[in-house]
């Protein structure tokens, strides 16, 4: 099922800023949308750090606010960007949280809500013919210091074709 929107919290954009691949969430749904603590993370406390400008200047970023009421008990659980990205998932139908906080994804999965990360991002794209391959994409992101779960990069790179 394609889902129509994706809510991205900051670590993914990153992510895929740095390797750059944003466009392929463009690719994947109809929209992307961040809650105000993602794009000030990654925009302003982070100008300067990579996907900052990158991030910036995407014109179908949508930037919207979450529900009060939906926050309040996820922000003592994670921090303002994934409360927010969380919240918001929870009140846009048939979207899904773009995560790789393994405690945020756990916040996700206790609410009921679909989520995918950078890696599910890239096997996504892979499997409907926008990349060619995840590999060089997961030794680029840890040469550069985002951390991935081993046996997590093993299960993908295997699905997709990729395990040696």
């Amino acid at each position: 099922m394609i889902r129509p929107a994706i809510v991205a919290d900051s670590g993914p954009l990153i992510s895929l800023a740095i390797i750059g691949q944003l466009d392929l969430l463009r690719q994947l749904y109809q929209r992307v949308l961040v809650p105000p603590a993602v794009w000030h993370e990654v925009t302003v406390k982070g100008l300067g750090m990579p996907g900052a400008q990158a991030v910036a200047q995407l014109s179908w970023l949508e930037i919207r606010k979450p529900e009060q009421q939906v926050l309040q008990p996820l922000s003592i659980l994670v921090d303002p960007g994934e409360a927010e990205a969380i919240a918001l998932a929870q009140t846009i139908a048939d979207s899904i949280v773009l995560l790789d906080d393994s405690q945020a994804r756990r916040v996700a999965e206790r609410f009921h809500i679909p989520r995918i990360g950078t890696l599910g991002i890239l096997r996504k794209a892979k499997k409907q013919g926008l990349i060619a391959v995840i590999r060089p994409h997961v030794e680029y992101l840890r040469a550069n210091n985002i951390y991935m779960a081993e046996n997590l990069v093993e299960a993908v790179l295997r699905d997709v074709g990729e395990w040696n």
